[in-house]
């Protein structure tokens, strides 16, 4: 769960038709990207020569090549009923490792199969950074850079999980009930260590409603430059290297969120928050209250 991948079949074409479990517009295409905690549904056009046997594979998509990674390829094989002794073999061809814009560009070639749904006045912004980080440790006695400790952050600060009691230096971020949010999310390049983020957020999906490259600037990238007809709907987004991507939703689900980056290592170094939504005033749009027989906590 660390690495973001590309993904091909040999002379066969994909139509990508569900992503995170909500379905999009049909979209023809020779490779996919997914990121870690993403789910895409395709149909695989079973259209080639019968008598050949053809490779699917996946290799990793890497923006930062001062961070090492596995740069090997996965392979399986696509047999035909028919072709038990076929001895011609076809390999796809994979984009290159490093190749942002092919990746970012399956990304945002996704489109949601409902239009007219986004929100389109908000009521909440958040805007917050994705970094990794150093902490420094006594006589530089880890084994990071300059005998650092390597951890991860949003808006600088490395989420910490509350103990059994639950301590008030846990950061979380109050929203109410209704309320139109968008956030931003600003990838950076801190250290020397930047890197894209698969940003997954429990309890919702949203719409990814504008990506761009270097810093998010509010002024210069209002809603009318985003998507707000048919943007992709998921519940995972992949923030770039050195570039942003903002995000809308409805807070019409009340209760304690995590919002996480699913490397399953930057995870476990803090790159989270936790969104309390809180309830509303109809019966519907409360948390329901424990049962009778839910074992109590000690």
């Amino acid at each position: 769960m660390n690495l973001i991948l590309f993904f091909s079949i040999a002379k066969h074409s994909l139509t990508v038709v569900a992503a995170d479990g909500h379905y999009t517009k049909p979209l023809n295409v020779s490779y996919i990207t997914i990121s870690p905690g993403q789910t895409l549904d395709a149909l695989l056009h079973a259209n080639q020569n019968p008598k050949h046997t053809y490779y699917m594979a996946a290799r990793a998509y890497h923006s930062n090549p001062v961070i090492r990674f596995n740069n090997s390829t996965t392979i399986g094989i696509l047999r035909y009923i028919s072709s038990s002794n076929a001895t011609t073999l076809s390999y796809p061809n994979l984009p290159n490792y490093n190749d942002t814009s092919t990746a970012f560009g399956f990304f945002t070639n996704i489109k949601s199969l409902y239009s007219g749904q986004v929100p389109v006045k908000i009521s909440r912004r958040i805007i917050s950074t994705v970094s990794i980080n150093l902490l420094t440790c006594p006589n530089n006695s880890c084994q990071g850079p300059d005998g650092s400790r390597l951890a991860a952050s949003m808006n600088n600060i490395s989420f910490v999980a509350p103990s059994h009691t639950p301590r008030l230096a846990t950061e979380v971020k109050m929203i109410k009930f209704g309320e139109a949010v968008e956030m931003v999310l600003q990838g950076t390049s801190l250290g020397g260590g930047g890197i894209d983020h698969p940003m997954h957020l429990h309890g919702f999906s949203f719409y990814i409603v504008g990506l761009g490259s270097g810093n998010f600037n509010v002024s210069q990238y209002p809603s009318s430059n985003y998507n707000l007809n048919d943007p992709p709907y998921r519940n995972t987004a992949t923030v770039p290297r050195n570039g942003w991507i903002a995000i809308r939703f409805i807070a019409n689900n009340p209760g304690v969120w995590f919002m996480h980056c699913h490397f399953d290592r930057h995870l476990t170094w803090g790159m989270n928050v936790v969104f309390i939504v809180k309830n509303g005033r109809g019966l519907n749009q409360q948390i329901l209250p424990p049962p009778r027989d839910l074992p109590p906590c000690y």
